[in-house]
């Protein structure tokens, strides 16, 4: 049977987003082809294995995976028969998981780092890898690569601290002439809209790149579009597939946190999104093209903003690591196309374990007459 390893929590703002996520899929994981296990990582970044995974309610999030802390556990950074070996130092208690399945968010979970520590260790993981991840999350970055490849975004400038703390009127001038009000102000490296705002005028603005620059040291602005938001969720390795389209409609004044998970009434899901087939077939192959143009794998749900004035879509961002609650948008438009939330668990496993599969494939030492010039 195989044993997988469900990573929750984490260092990051999204810490309770994941504990929400965890709780759906250790619910459907199927427990006659799985031997489960609850890896928690707590806000200190250390890791707790779970031996009877606990599901309890929450005021904010309704059900979550409780986290309890367990003693003292170290992680191997090198392979170990292809397993992620977990040893608790105060009894010597030992735990082997086979694949990795991280259902965490944000910073130190969803930007590269975990699956750096997953690749030296050799154990296949769900998701993208180090680099998909890394670029997925750096929304400055994602965006020049996206432009490069033809896909449209959302026109935006990137502001350092240093930057700011240099010479705040130049960077307000900067936006004032470039996009004007509203505008929107986000952490380069974050999710779950933390620390986003809508400015509406140039009094707001310090404010909000402040409060940005409490996530991350860079930020971006950028310009407001009218916009319907229109997501896909893709699955796969080399050979990638796309969902129907769903459809976000906010009843707050942007897809905010608050409006993800904290207010049940925060927005309406539109599964499937009311679009002519023309449109949805080129957004969803531009979400394919997106999808390989950041070298994505296993999964990620693609968002964008289709202009209500002109009809023009962007790509506003890839998460390489969505939300899976059982109401989420990545796990309901899969069902929405036929395929069952158990279903998609599996694939994505069966994904992880291809990948390493490939991975192992590839030659890590020169051998040949020539090495001899190598000594």
């Amino acid at each position: 049977m195989i044993r997988v390893g469900v990573l929750y929590g984490g260092r990051s703002g999204e810490h309770d987003v994941s504990r929400c996520s965890a709780a759906s899929v250790i619910r459907f994981l199927d427990r006659a082809k799985y031997h489960v296990t609850a890896i928690g990582i707590d806000r200190d970044g250390r890791w707790h294995v779970q031996d009877e995974p606990e599901v309890v309610e929450d005021k904010d999030f309704g059900n979550i995976l409780k986290l309890n802390k367990t003693g003292s556990w170290t992680v191997n950074h090198y392979e170990c028969n292809g397993k992620l070996c977990i040893r608790n130092c105060e009894n010597n208690a030992e735990v082997e998981v086979d694949v990795i399945f991280p259902v965490v968010h944000g910073t130190f979970c969803e930007d590269g780092t975990l699956q750096g520590l997953l690749e030296l260790a050799m154990v296949p993981y769900v998701g993208a890898d180090v680099c998909g991840s890394a670029v997925g999350m750096d929304k400055d970055i994602a965006k020049r690569l996206l432009r490069d490849a033809g896909i449209p975004v959302v026109p935006w400038i990137k502001v350092r601290n240093i930057d700011w703390v240099d010479n705040p009127v130049k960077v307000t001038d900067s936006v004032t002439a470039q996009f004007g009000f509203p505008c929107f102000i986000k952490p380069c490296n974050a999710g779950s809209s933390v620390g986003i705002s809508k400015v509406k005028d140039a009094s707001d603005l310090a404010r909000a790149i402040d409060e940005a620059f409490e996530w991350d040291g860079t930020i971006l602005v950028e310009q407001a579009v009218n916009a319907r938001e229109i997501e896909f969720s893709v699955l796969g390795n080399e050979k990638p597939e796309v969902s129907g389209p769903g459809e976000i409609r906010p009843r707050h004044e942007f897809y905010s946190y608050e409006a993800k998970y904290i207010d049940s009434d925060g927005a309406e899901l539109l599964i499937p999104a009311e679009l002519n087939k023309t449109k949805s077939d080129e957004m969803g192959r531009m979400a394919i093209n997106a999808y390989l143009a950041l070298n994505c794998s296993g999964m990620a749900r693609v968002d964008f903003f289709l202009d209500k004035d002109t009809g023009r879509f962007f790509l506003n961002e890839i998460n390489t690591l969505p939300g899976f609650t059982s109401i989420s948008m990545y796990p309901k438009l899969w069902q929405s196309s036929g395929l069952a939330y158990d279903t998609l668990l599996d694939k994505l496993i069966a994904l992880a374990f291809d990948r390493r599969e490939n991975r192992n494939r590839l030659r890590t030492a020169f051998q040949g007459p020539e090495k001899a010039y190598l000594s």
